[in-house]
């Protein structure tokens, strides 16, 4: 069953300076499936973080449709929830407070049922025991994990995720992949994933999609193969590096199309 449905999209953005339009998607046709986990890289200014906003209802477009269970989206809503680069917790809110936070802007979870989940969702991203911290006494992966718990706590159709790791270290944004697919199984949610990082996109995903230098469009959909549950030793199987190595010659191709020189991540 088809969850999120991208048809035709395309978005322009308009200078002041000149009153010009600069064509960043171009006819992008994507579909995710039920409890799918789709990710989506390509070249930096490809529109990747412009078609996620589009998805969750930030930013509006020209043409095209997009639909979540066969409903058109035209603005923010409640089945989709998204997983940003930077934290974004409130500073003045316990652990707690910030993950129930989104089911209170809500308003359609009663108290005790609140409680359930804020408890749950906190013991599934491996937090018990920090209810009562602040953000400021965690390190950066623990507060991406409270932002992933408040994400899911919300119970979106679907949970968009754009470039969740990218500021965290090396070492623990290997540690923070694997406790997303055990989270990710569990809570079989949608993932629609953003990343730079093609391992990281191959290593996560059921499928891959590339997409071209802008204006950005669908340049090829791989299907991963690897069985789950996946372990980060398959970082290191010839066949991941194999297919690692496909996608990133096709970002380069569209990279060197615009006369850009790219070192692999």
């Amino acid at each position: 069953m088809v969850k999120l449905e991208i048809e035709h999209l395309s978005k322009r953005y308009w200078t002041e300076r000149n009153a010009t339009a600069v064509l960043a998607l171009s006819d992008v046709s994507i579909s995710v499936g039920d409890g799918e986990f789709m990710a989506i890289v390509g070249p930096s200014g490809c529109g990747k973080t412009s078609l996620l906003n589009i998805v969750a209802g930030l930013l509006p477009y020209e043409e095209g449709m997009v639909r979540i269970d066969g409903k058109r989206i035209s603005g923010p809503g409640v089945d989709r929830a998204v997983v940003f680069q930077h934290s974004s917790l409130l500073p003045w809110r316990t652990i707690a407070g910030n993950v129930r936070y989104g089911m209170e802007m809500q308003r359609r979870f009663d108290e005790a049922i609140m409680r359930e989940r804020t408890d749950y969702f906190i013991k599934l991203v491996g937090l018990t025991g920090f209810e009562r911290h602040y953000p400021s006494e965690l390190s950066g992966g623990m507060q991406q994990r409270v932002n992933l718990a408040r994400a899911l706590a919300a119970d979106p159709a679907v949970l968009l995720m754009d470039e969740p790791f990218a500021a965290l270290d090396a070492q623990t944004r290997e540690f923070m992949q694997s406790e997303l697919l055990k989270i990710w199984a569990k809570a079989r949610k949608t993932v629609l994933f953003i990343t730079h990082q093609i391992n990281e996109a191959v290593y996560l995903a059921d499928r891959v999609a590339v997409m071209s230098a802008r204006p950005g469009r669908v340049k090829d959909v791989f299907r991963i193969p690897f069985d789950r549950p996946r372990t980060l030793h398959l970082k290191r199987d010839p066949r991941f590096l194999e297919l690692e190595d496909a996608i990133w010659q096709l970002i380069e191709e569209e990279s060197e199309r615009l006369g850009v020189v790219l070192a692999p991540d």
